[in-house]
């Protein structure tokens, strides 16, 4: 059945707008060739989106040949502005960009909770206003928030968690009460998998599991491409998985006992202190005994995972696995090749610290182009 001619022209016009954010500024004759449309249609297109403000003349090519120049169309980057806050246990850091994902602005600062719950949401709150007025941009159009704990895939909405901070789930509302803005809260760890899905280590891959291991242990499982969250939002929690080698079995309320007491920062440096390294170095060291120990700590959770998922690849994030890198990660893929049958690669983060605030970027900007394109 063929499209109508309404449908028709929004298809053309965000295969055309993809282009340019992909490709950056082209010609016409360049949107012709790349889209396969007519030179007609393509004309027309562009008419339509420069009217609409998403479009606009950047400049001009073809100075080295014969005849008139051709000009060059641009997405209006300026169209909106956009926020993304990795909110951390004691810290927040926020960046400002615009419609584009080109940073205006940034900034971090420590959060917490002595002047109690209300006092920690206006620090971040001021955090981002801060940013956003050095940004230049009077009205932030998406806001995304990386945030650890369960987000209720029916609402949106961070679940209320034992052991996190109250003033992460209040900031969220004080957000949407405050903005004319979009506010968007999804789980560190899947973020992180999204960054380095689009920009990161795993670039190559339609199929990985990413272990962020950090204060908390968890994951997140990328399948064909596409984030999985699970029937309750819950994908992932592997802190909760029942292992060997800890002091028992994880319960509902709690994951001591699971693979987050072999793998949390607490006690990697536990293990580093038993090894006799100082526990803040002791990553960096290339102490082979320590690294090999904690190499088949954390094999033990990615056998789990490659013997459920299979996805071929798994990603050491978070903390330990950014100072951890590709040494780790290859100590880590030895083990796991000892566990498994299953060929499983091993890759450390290429994003390091910064994973979380790029995948609540691209969160930002595909929600606010979702919108804002055609």
């Amino acid at each position: 059945m063929a499209a109508s001619p309404s449908t028709a022209r929004a298809i053309n016009d965000r295969l055309a707008l993809r282009l340019l954010q992909d490709e950056g500024p082209l010609t016409a004759t360049q949107l012709k060739t790349l889209t396969g449309l007519s030179r007609p249609t393509v004309a027309d297109l562009v008419e339509r989106l420069s009217g609409s403000g998403l479009v606009h003349v950047v400049g001009e090519t073809g100075a080295e040949r014969r005849g008139p120049n051709a000009k060059l169309y641009g997405i209006v980057a300026d169209r909106a502005h956009l926020a993304a806050l990795d909110v951390r246990t004691r810290s927040v850091s926020v960046v400002v960009a615009d419609l584009l994902g080109t940073t205006l602005a940034e900034a971090a600062a420590p959060v917490g909770e002595t002047g109690g719950t209300g006092a920690a949401v206006e620090q971040a709150v001021t955090l981002l206003q801060q940013a956003a007025r050095e940004a230049g941009a009077d009205r932030l159009h998406t806001v995304a928030v990386g945030a650890p704990g369960l987000i209720d895939p029916a609402t949106g909405e961070l679940r209320d968690s034992t052991g996190l901070p109250a003033w992460h789930r209040r900031l969220i509302g004080v957000l949407q009460e405050r903005l004319p803005a979009r506010v968007l809260v999804e789980n560190e760890t899947n973020l992180a998998a999204v960054a380095e899905l689009r920009a990161g280590a795993a670039r190559d891959r339609d199929d990985f599991v990413l272990l962020w291991l950090g204060q908390g242990v968890g994951a997140a499982v990328v399948l064909d491409g596409r984030l999985r969250r699970g029937a309750s939002g819950g994908a992932g929690e592997i802190g909760f998985l029942p292992v060997p080698m800890t002091s028992g079995l994880p319960s509902a309320t709690g994951c001591d006992g699971g693979f987050h007491e072999l793998a949390c920062v607490s006690a990697v440096r536990a293990l580093a202190a038993a090894h006799g390294l100082d526990p803040a170095t002791a990553l960096g060291s290339g102490h082979g005994p320590f690294l090999d120990a904690l190499a088949q700590r954390l094999a033990v959770g990615a056998a789990a995972v490659a013997a459920v998922l299979d996805p071929g690849c798994v990603v050491l994030a978070g903390e330990i696995g950014h100072q951890g890198g590709p040494e780790l990660a290859a100590r880590v893929e030895h083990a796991l090749a000892g566990l498994s049958p299953l060929r499983t690669e091993v890759r450390a983060t290429a994003l390091g610290d910064a994973a979380v605030l790029r995948g609540a970027l691209l969160r930002a900007r595909d929600a606010a182009q979702d919108e804002l394109f055609p």
